[in-house]
Formats: C-alpha cells, structure tokens, sequence
C-alpha cells in the first residue's frame, strides 16, 4: 500500500518548505495571514465584504477548489486494505464528530447554530494532512488512511452542513434573514434538488471527460464551461465527486499550489470578517470539542490497528481551508458565525501541535526506557 496520495508528497513538500524553518513558516502562516487582515480591516475600517456582490462567487470558487484538491489526489488503489474503514470514518465517524461537537457547543451556548456549527468544523483539513505525509514517524497504513479519511470527509461535510442548516432552521427554529417564509419541508426539498443538482453535474463531467477524450480542445471547453456553472451555482459537492475521475495530465503540478493560495485568500476573507469582533470563548469550546471528538471517532474507528496508528488517528484533528469557506458561506445568513469558528480553528490546530509533540515525546521516552 503506497504512503500517501499521488500528489501528497509534492503539496508535502510546497506546505513544509526546506527544512524546519520552511515547515514552522507554512505552519504559521495560516494564523498570520487571518492576523494581518483582521488588523488591516481593523485599521482602515473595512466592513460589510460579505453583503458585496462577488462574495459568494468568491467563496464557491475557493470552496471548489479545496474540494476538489481533496479528491483529486486520491489513489483509490490505497482503499483496498482499509475501505470499510475510511467509509464507516467519513460517514458515521463525520456525523458522530458533528453530532458530538453539537452537543457539547449547544449546552455552551443554548442555541440551535450550534450544531451548524458542530458540522462546520467536523472534517480534517487534506492540507494539514498532506503537510505530514513526508513525516517517518508515521506508518504507510495511518498515512493511507489519513489521505482518504481527510480528503473524502470534506464533501461529506459540505452535505451535512446544508442539512444542519435546514433542521436548524426550520426545526428548531434558528431564523436566517433569506429563509424567511419558508418552512421545513420547504427547506429540506429545495437542499435535496441541489444535492441531485450535484449528482447530475458530477456525472456529465465525468462522462464529457472520458467521452471526448479523443478531443482535446473539445474536451477542456466542456470542463471549463461546467466549471464556470459549478461556481455560479454553487456545486461544491458535485466538483468533489468530478476530482475522482476528470484528472488532467500535469494538473498534480500546481494543484497543490493553487489550493494553498485559496485557503490564504479563504484565511484573509476570514480576517475582514473577524474585525467585527471575536467569539473567543465560544471558539476556544468549538475547537475543544471539535478535537475531543475526533478523539472519540479515531478510537472506536481504529480498532485493530497497532497502537501507536492508533494514537495517530485519535490526534489527527486539523481545521483549514473547508472549515473556513463554510464560516464564510453560513456568515451571509448566520451572522457570528465566522467570529466562531476563526478562533476555534486556530484552537484546534495549536492543540494538535501540543498533543502529537507530547504523545511523541512520551513514545521516545518509552523506547529509551525499555
């Protein structure tokens, strides 16, 4: 079984740089770009971007282009050992971290976002994943299924997150400036077309893609023009399931790159956003609870594995460029959201940082004990 996705050891070395000074700056440079922006919106008093008329063009550009970076690396071959596995992770394994993070961000907070927000930052970041694949400390099976885990569960996601949204909105009575009028019934069929409007895209591309293989010039017009409607009509999910199959020849290339670039623009965003005002407390619980539950996920899920994989998927709790793009999304009908889940995001990673170090530091002490 081969360590990684096709494209993970390249992304692995764009995000670590050279050496440990080039792996701290990508590291760093999430936090630093949110930093930046919110203080030069801060400064300049830039406010309202999300009320602008390219903003959700903008983020359904940024959101395709994570989603289908996620998918598109994916060496299928890799499931073979672990299929059952990665599949029970990105469905239930995504639900019982959404459902669990709910839980704990509803009694902190006593308001049905909370489980909008629960699903939100329920997936691991591909890219934080992809930045450790180059990591020895990790066996080739943990690699494998870290990929797959963290590239699949971000569509996964995205469906819940329209989902949450819809129960909260219509069930429990979370009130949204565009949904007025409406009722849960309402609600629910008007996300189930978009969710078969997904399917149907994906399939045209996947058959335009293997159809017209034989014309070239044909063929990327057709994928140009779907990927034009999949932003305009905010098909996310359909882009996710295209990157599985319609793989252009050097595109691995700069992929990487271009994903890394939407995720610093989707962090910058997320900066403007936050100079309104932070959530400090309730972000430091999200991203608590978000890391205490893919705890419990990576335990009942690893079963059978040897301990220190297990210990490695227990700890594999990254947010990034998914979590961001869907605060950005849910801020023009959800207002706060974003000064939420900015804060938990770093929270989250600084906690991933700390709890691998020491888990790694407790395994060195083990071996040079025994």
């Amino acid at each position: 079984m081969r360590s990684g996705s096709r494209w993970g050891t390249r992304e692995s070395a764009i995000l670590n740089g050279d050496g440990r000074a080039g792996r701290l700056l990508a590291k760093a440079s999430l936090p630093l770009v949110i930093g930046a922006c919110w203080l030069l919106a801060t400064r300049i008093g830039i406010d309202g971007i999300e009320r602008q008329p390219t903003y959700l063009y903008t983020t359904s550009l940024l959101l395709a282009v994570g989603l289908y970076g996620s998918t598109y690396g994916i060496d299928l071959n890799e499931l073979r050992g672990d299929r059952r596995r990665v599949l029970l992770a990105v469905t239930v394994g995504v639900l019982l971290k959404a459902v669990l993070i709910g839980i704990v961000l509803l009694i902190a907070m006593g308001q049905p976002l909370a489980l909008v927000l629960g699903v939100a930052v329920a997936q691991i970041d591909p890219l934080a994943v992809a930045s450790i694949m180059g990591d020895d400390r990790l066996s080739p099976r943990v690699k494998a299924i870290l990929a797959s885990w963290a590239s699949f569960d971000d569509p996964v996601t995205v469906i819940l997150t329209v989902y949450a949204a819809a129960f909260a909105s219509g069930f429990l009575g979370l009130s949204a400036p565009t949904q007025q009028g409406f009722t849960a019934s309402d609600e629910l069929l008007s996300y189930g077309a978009t969710v078969g409007a997904n399917l149907v895209f994906a399939l045209l591309a996947i058959l335009g893609w293997r159809v017209l293989a034989r014309w070239r010039a044909l063929r990327a017009g057709l994928m140009l023009g779907l990927a034009v409607v999949a932003v305009w009509q905010f098909l996310a999910l359909g882009v996710a399931i295209a990157g599985l199959a319609v793989r252009p020849a050097g595109l691995g290339k700069i992929l990487p790159r271009v994903t890394r670039w939407a995720l610093l623009i989707a962090a910058g965003l997320l900066g403007l956003l936050l100079a309104r005002g932070v959530d400090l407390g309730l972000g430091v619980v999200l991203g608590i609870a978000a890391f205490g539950a893919q705890i419990v996920a990576g335990v009942l899920l690893s079963q059978g594995l040897p301990r220190p994989d297990r210990v490695h998927l227990a700890l594999a709790q990254q947010n990034g460029i998914t979590a961001i793009i869907l605060a950005l999304r849910m801020e023009t009908q959800h207002p706060g959201v974003a000064a939420v889940v900015g804060p938990a995001v770093v929270v989250t990673n600084l906690i991933h940082y700390v709890a691998n170090r020491f888990a790694e530091g407790r395994r060195t002490s083990r071996h040079m004990a025994g």
